[in-house]
């Protein structure tokens, strides 16, 4: 039990420095809208797990899991969810990174964890103690104290907090190896990713030929860039409770904010401030109240 817990903290840590330092790649590609380098990502994702179940030779695994899934309905209906909210969480992402709004998806994973907390002890009746439920209130209390200051809801991050909670969620009731769930995730996309991937090519704005190589090599790199992590997330989201693997989130969203602030040049206010400190404190009496009942 033990191991397993220690197994699943070493691969959402890894999750999430990977995830911190994806705005750097995106930016790499803003020459391509939102939607174009979505539907890459979807494809070349597909394209790198079937390699990587035919490479390590998990393909009888993998048609076995959709046997199963094809027998039972239900969890085949919650995979098509997954699917979905996965692709509207990349969407977003993608936009708000090559539109200067990334500390706004820095805020969005901030607050990603309190809905994380939230589903796990909704829906599979997690336990907090006292004070976690107290750490929890205080990065709520953030999260009010930037929507107050701002005048406005920050739609950005409700968006990417909303729907990867939710993927997290899924995925949890799913139980499913991790190469056959991202493998079929991706293929669920790809009859709509690959005939958008294909108009591009045909277009006049295309951004994937000889005349931009590199660009092409980007595109085609989405693919690692995006599934080694998913699967690194899905055996943490098996291993860990939702609520343990939920706070793990701050890590990427830390990293996100300083590239946000230093690298990208965005601005950085009081309100941003006041509410990172509230998140920030519940961070840590969340963690340190974890560490005293293990």
């Amino acid at each position: 039990m033990q191991d397993s817990r220690r197994a699943g903290a070493l691969a959402a840590l890894a999750t999430y420095l990977i995830w911190g330092v994806l705005p750097l790649y995106w930016n790499f590609l803003a020459a391509a809208d939102a939607w174009e380098i979505l539907a890459h990502r979807i494809v070349w994702s597909f394209v790198f797990m079937l390699c990587v179940l035919v490479c390590t030779g998990r393909w009888q695994t993998f048609c076995a899991d959709c046997r199963t899934l094809w027998r039972n309905k239900r969890r085949g209906g919650v995979l098509i969810l997954a699917a979905l909210f996965v692709s509207m969480n990349w969407l977003t992402y993608i936009w708000a990174v090559n539109h200067n709004h990334v500390i706004d998806t820095s805020i969005g994973y901030y607050i990603n964890p309190l809905m994380s907390v939230l589903f796990g002890v909704v829906f599979f009746r997690e336990r907090l103690a006292g004070l976690q439920k107290v750490s929890v209130a205080l990065a709520a209390c953030g999260i009010a104290i930037l929507t107050w200051e701002l005048g406005s809801l920050p739609w950005i991050a409700l968006v990417l907090a909303v729907t990867f909670a939710t993927y997290g969620a899924l995925k949890k009731q799913l139980c499913l190896n991790p190469f056959s769930s991202i493998t079929l995730e991706t293929l669920l996309l790809l009859p709509v990713a690959f005939p958008y991937v294909a108009y591009c090519v045909m277009g006049e704005g295309n951004h994937f030929s000889l005349a931009t190589p590199g660009l092409a090599l980007l595109l085609m790199g989405t693919g690692v860039a995006t599934a080694v992590p998913l699967v690194l997330f899905s055996y943490g989201a098996n291993l860990l409770p939702l609520s343990v693997l939920g706070f793990f989130q701050y890590i990427s969203p830390t990293i996100a904010l300083f590239l946000g602030i230093f690298f990208f040049r965005e601005p950085f206010g009081a309100a941003q401030a006041a509410a990172l400190a509230f998140i920030w404190a519940g961070i840590a009496l969340f963690m340190g109240v974890e560490r005293l009942r293990r």
